[in-house]
Parts: C-alpha cells; sequence; structure tokens
C-alpha cells in the first residue's frame, strides 16, 4: 500500500520522521511525505511556554515535538503526481488525492492545533483518526505529567503514532475499540491565553518544589478490611466502616496489596518502597482474624525495581509476576519456601517497558493484560494482550495489539474476577494523574479477534478513603485490599 503523510511544512517535527519509519516498516507499505507551506497551527507564544517550563520542571530535551528541517526527509518526499492509496492529514487543512483520505484530531479540533487546545484547556484527551467524516479509531490518551503541557504535548504524540500505526495495520475500521462516553470537546484556540498559562505554570511549579522539601511524595499506603456484607464488586462504593491502613515506619511506602489464602491463612504482599534505597522491594505479612500480625518483611529484591507482586497457585505450588518494567521483561517467579525463596523460572516476555501483568485463565487459555508503552508517551494509556496454552507460555501476542489506547481503562488495577459467568477487571483511571481513580470494568470480549469491556463503575478517594488516589483492589480469604497515596513528611 503506497502512503503519502500530509504534514505542514512549518510544524515538522521529529514525531512525524518516526511515524514515516514506523509506517515504512510495515509490510507491504510504502510511505511519502507531502509537505504544505502555510502558516503554523501552533498557538503564538507556545514554544516560549515550551522553554519556561523544560526549566521549571526540569524536563528532558524536547524529542519528539522538536522540529526538524525539511532536508532531512528529503528522501521520503513524494515523488509523483499519481494519488495514493491511503492519505494521513496531519496539517488539517490539505486537500490530498488519494482512494482513502484520513485526518488525526484531538477533541474535535484538527491536527496539533486541536490537540494543543486541549491541553491548554486541561481537558482529557480523545484522539481520533476520522474518514468520511466518521472515527474509525479512538484512543483516550494520556501523560506522566499531568498540567504541564510541554510534557503532555510530547506524551501525546508518542501515542498519536501507536495508535495510527494499529490503524494501518489492521485496515482502519476495527483497530481500535470505540469509547463508551461522550468525547471532551475544545474548539481550536480555546483554553488560557499563553501568558495566563506561563504565570500559572510558573506558581504551580513553585508550590509542588515546596511541597516536595516539606513531604516525601508520592506515599502510597494500603488499606485493609474484613468482607462483611459483599465486596467491592458487589458493593459498587467504599464500605460505609471505612479502611483500615498498613501501618509503616515513615522511612518507606507500601502499595500493590496482593493477597493470597494458604494453609488456612493470608498472606498479604506488597511493594515495599524504601526511599533510602530508592526503589521497591517485595514484602510479605501473614493475617491473623485481626489483621497483620506484625510488620511486612522483605522476601524478594532484585537488581531493579520491583512492585505489582502478582501472585497466585497453580499446580500445588505458588508463582508470582511481579513488575520488572527497569529490565524491559515479564518475568514469572517460583516459591521454594513461602512466603520467601522466589527463584526466577523464566521470561514470560521480553523487549518491552511493560507494566503490571494480570493473568485470567478463559477458556482454556491463559491470559496476559499489561500496559505497554510503546516508544514513549505514558505507561497506562496502551492495552496489550498475550495468550497461552500454559501459564507458563509459550506466549503469543495478540494481532490487534493494542487492543485498547484508554487512560481511563486501559492500565490492570488488581486481579481479575468472575461473577455470574461475566468476567471483571479493576482499572485504572489516570485522567487525572497516575492512579487516581478506579473502575470496575465487564470484560464484553476477549478472543483471538478482539478485546472489548465496559466501565460499570468508578470509585474515587473521599471520606471512607481519604487521600488523593485510588490505584488497586485484591481480595483473598475474608480480607479485601486497596492502595492509594496519601503525604509522609520528611523529617518522620
Amino acid at each position: 500500500m503506497r502512503i503519502v503523510l500530509h504534514v505542514n511544512e512549518a510544524d515538522l517535527r521529529q514525531w512525524h520522521e518516526l511515524l514515516l519509519e514506523r509506517l515504512a516498516a510495515l509490510p507491504g507499505c510504502s510511505v511519502e511525505l507531502a509537505l504544505s507551506h502555510g502558516p503554523s497551527h501552533v498557538p503564538a507564544g507556545t514554544h516560549a511556554l515550551f522553554q519556561l517550563e523544560s526549566v521549571l520542571h526540569g524536563l528532558p530535551p524536547r524529542r519528539l515535538s522538536a522540529p526538524i528541517a525539511p532536508s532531512s526527509l528529503a528522501a521520503i518526499s513524494r515523488k509523483g503526481a499519481t494519488p495514493a492509496e491511503l492519505a494521513i492529514d496531519l496539517s488539517g487543512d490539505a486537500q490530498p488525492d488519494a482512494a482513502r483520505i484520513w485526518r488525526l484530531a484531538f477533541n474535535g479540533g484538527a491536527g496539533e492545533g486541536g490537540l494543543l487546545a486541549a491541553i491548554l484547556a486541561n481537558e482529557p484527551i480523545l484522539a481520533e483518526v476520522v474518514e468520511d467524516g466518521r472515527a474509525i479509531a479512538q484512543g483516550r490518551l494520556g501523560t506522566e505529567y499531568p498540567g504541564v503541557a510541554l510534557a503532555t504535548f510530547e506524551d501525546v504524540l508518542a501515542r498519536a503514532i501507536t495508535l495510527i500505526t494499529a490503524c494501518v495495520q489492521t485496515g482502519g475500521p476495527g483497530a481500535l475499540p470505540v469509547l463508551p462516553g461522550e468525547a471532551p470537546r475544545a474548539a481550536i484556540g480555546a483554553g488560557r491565553p499563553l501568558p495566563e498559562r506561563a504565570l500559572r505554570a510558573t506558581v504551580g511549579a513553585v508550590l509542588r518544589r515546596i511541597y516536595r522539601l516539606c513531604y516525601r511524595t508520592p506515599h502510597w499506603r494500603v488499606g485493609w478490611r474484613r468482607c462483611e456484607g459483599g465486596d467491592l464488586f458487589d458493593l459498587k462504593a467504599h464500605p460505609a466502616s471505612g479502611w483500615i491502613d498498613l501501618k509503616d515506619d515513615g522511612k518507606r511506602f507500601y502499595a500493590d496489596p496482593f493477597p493470597i489464602e494458604a494453609d488456612g491463612a493470608v498472606t498479604l504482599f506488597v511493594e515495599d518502597y524504601v526511599h533510602s534505597l530508592g526503589k521497591g522491594l517485595i514484602s510479605a505479612v501473614r493475617f491473623g482474624p485481626d489483621g497483620p500480625v506484625g510488620a511486612p518483611v522483605p522476601v524478594m529484591e532484585q537488581d531493579c525495581h520491583l512492585s505489582y507482586p502478582f501472585v497466585f497457585e497453580r499446580e500445588g505450588e505458588m508463582w508470582m509476576i511481579p513488575e520488572t518494567n527497569q529490565r524491559g521483561t515479564i518475568e514469572l517467579f517460583r516459591a521454594t519456601a513461602f512466603p520467601g525463596g522466589w527463584v526466577r523460572e523464566s521470561v514470560l516476555v521480553s523487549g518491552l517497558s511493560a507494566s503490571d501483568a494480570t493473568l485470567v485463565e478463559k477458556d482454556g487459555l491463559f491470559w496476559l493484560f499489561a500496559t505497554v508503552r510503546d516508544g514513549g508517551g505514558a505507561f497506562s494509556d496502551a492495552l496489550h494482550l498475550w495468550s497461552a496454552p500454559d501459564f507458563r507460555g509459550p506466549w503469543t501476542a495478540h494481532p490487534r495489539n493494542p487492543v485498547l489506547i484508554d487512560i481511563a481503562s486501559a492500565r490492570p488495577a488488581g486481579r481479575m474476577v468472575w461473577r455470574d459467568g461475566a468476567l471483571w477487571r479493576p482499572v485504572q483511571d489516570c485522567r487525572r494523574g497516575y492512579g487516581a481513580a478506579m473502575g470496575l470494568a465487564k470484560v464484553l470480549r476477549l478472543d483471538a479477534d478482539g478485546f472489548e469491556q465496559s466501565v460499570e463503575t468508578l470509585l474515587t478517594p473521599g471520606p471512607l478513603w481519604p487521600g488523593r488516589r485510588l490505584h488497586s483492589l485484591n481480595r483473598a480469604g475474608s480480607f479485601e485490599f486497596i492502595d492509594g497515596s496519601g503525604t509522609a513528611p520528611r523529617w518522620s
């Protein structure tokens, strides 16, 4: 297939070059670049705002949003006048001559102008690939730096590459599931004027720096309770009794609670992040009738950060898939002296940055869920699946990966559960920041041809779970666990 990418020369950036490379690497695809010569679609003052944010937030040098010279792409500039099979308009005002024409929109606004309008208006970002006025693929895109325009711009451009590439790979319609709910709309040019935005960025950055001088941030905590009258999947709300904090010493925090019942008792595994070490370990504590018996004790340490200790029992043994994102792997461990004695059995998947790998069995197959950071962008918005006949593998990537791009419901938030014949998954809603809220999603489809889900319930922090985040959910025996973040003074 011959593809022509239409870009405004005044807005030519590194991400366009990377997109061209990704498309050219697809089997049967050849790509060309067509440049238009109109004025920039980026609002005046944007570059100055980006420079200010870079200094205030200590951001790395611009990468995907960095301008490039047309001469660097001369080798792939359009050479012929014959119509292409597919034109992708990234400028918003091109008039391509092609059998099919796709346009990229953000919150209903064309191209980068629409994206920046949404960012400056602090709106959640809905990206759409549009053909003949109809969205053929969508994604709610996320960022690791909410409220920081430059970092958000970079993160969204990275995931826009993922979205367009996936759309080309699967031929357009059906490339990604249409998301439920109404799309946020921000007219091009909407949002606060850039001088006001710059002032707010300065004040916000200064306040955040003062906050970090006084407090450890983020400081996560685990909440637990006895299940009486149903769990969160039943209640669809926080229990009236609230939650009891798993106490820490202020020099570490606990997060990602994964309990398991064995020999008549519940053992809780957590990420144990020691501030002085700057990385996470996996620790465990046994629960008695009245709660934790002592404090969590380290049971696994590696040469990388560990978190999300997905523990399960199979074939009479205990297994764990902790997050080993920093190694670029998803790994399987086995306990030789439960709750400790963990040895690595195998690497299930490698060569990627995967978060919160979650295992489930359905219809005789094992499925592995994780969000994957595809060359940059957010860690939490692109859901990938793998399937295998055995939990040890071999694992096969889903042909439609990423099966979902959605910062509101892609990232796993704990074990999946079966209720009345339906499969449910807790999901992280990161629209307002990492782990800001949690959804309960009903899986409508999970097979070799696709994945669909419907988010039925949204849970947030509040009086019954004070703090700023609600991040994960798990249950074993008569105990249920969640986590979230608060603050801890540095001098404690």
